[in-house]
């Protein structure tokens, strides 16, 4: 049963950081226990070392703290969600357990969400304290995030976040989406701040994080993306596509018959006449494709009475009561 007198969860994934495990839990602790009541859930995101020997033995003599075991690594999205879905806090932190996010940051997050109307803030690395490898595709990676999921996020890459609990609801995480936690909150409503964090250098371990994970994070960009927008109205971006690939074959079969008329090019030798048939067989198969999209969305809302809005207030409802 959900404890809802605990005011804050923090969620720390760790995987093959037993270096880290005790210094950071004790970080934590110490930072937030003359705060407010909180609960510590770690996740094991299938370490190979002693992470998980060493969390068990802090839980043993800490009952605010609670361990999560995967069987295997299922990535820091998969850890952030089992923490979501044990959290009993009004509020929840996630944050790294490298050691690099400072815990001390924390009080000064949460007596920024109670005095503000805010609903998510996202901690800003502005000094960040990573190898030039690290800090160059991830501050490109951030501009091309920011600008095309128009939400002007300084670090989206930051774990270190408090929001409401109320706002979980709204979330599920897969893949690399962990990274735009603020954007499935900010698509439902959710009012979005930051704050800068002090960033410092890792002491002990090995980062997890690689250039692969860039490419990775870019597809997911996309997915969000995708969702978010057109998940009820498939037919707007598919259909899209077929408008400009129909428009590219118009405009190859004006050439085609240009080409014939002025300059006496025999039209099938010409291999834009190929190109232009492809083209126009590509832009009705999109096209065809969302409308099977929105066959098939208007099937699942409508059968699963789905509700595609959120209210935050509701002035009829008071009347009742």
């Amino acid at each position: 049963m959900a404890d809802r007198n605990i005011i804050l969860s923090i969620i720390i994934p760790f995987y093959n950081e037993s270096g880290n495990v005790k210094p950071m839990i004790e970080l934590v602790v110490n930072s937030i226990k003359d705060e407010c009541t909180y609960e510590i859930i770690a996740v094991n995101d299938g370490s190979m070392d002693n992470t998980c020997k060493e969390l068990l033995l802090l839980a043993e003599n800490n009952e605010c703290i609670k361990v999560i075991e995967f069987t295997r690594n299922f990535g820091q999205s998969a850890a952030f969600q089992a923490g979501f879905d044990n959290a009993n806090g009004r509020y929840i932190v996630t944050i790294d357990g490298d050691q690099q996010n400072d815990p001390h940051d924390i009080p000064k997050m949460l007596k920024k969400i109670k005095e503000t109307n805010c609903d998510m803030i996202v901690g800003w690395r502005k000094k960040r304290k990573d190898p030039i490898i690290k800090r160059l595709p991830s501050k490109i990676a951030n501009r091309i995030i920011s600008r095309f999921l128009r939400l002007s996020i300084h670090d989206t890459g930051c774990s270190l976040k408090i929001f409401k609990h109320d706002i979980l609801k709204d979330i599920r995480l897969y893949g690399e989406m962990h990274r735009f936690i603020p954007y499935l909150a900010y698509a439902k409503g959710a009012i979005i701040s930051e704050m800068q964090i002090n960033h410092r250098k890792r002491k002990t371990g090995k980062t997890k994080y690689g250039l692969s994970r860039t490419f990775k994070v870019l597809l997911d960009m996309l997915t969000v993306k995708f969702l978010n927008e057109y998940s009820t109205n498939p037919i707007y971006a598919i259909g899209g596509l077929s408008i400009i690939i129909f428009i590219l074959c118009i405009f190859g079969f004006t050439a085609l018959i240009l080409m014939k008329i002025l300059l006496g090019i025999d039209m099938t030798g010409n291999p834009l006449l190929i190109i232009s048939v492809f083209l126009f067989i590509l832009a009705f198969q999109f096209l065809m494709l969302g409308l099977i999209s929105e066959i098939q969305i208007r099937t699942y809302f409508e059968s699963n009475k789905r509700i595609i809005y959120k209210i935050k207030k509701n002035s009829n409802e008071e009347k009742k009561t």
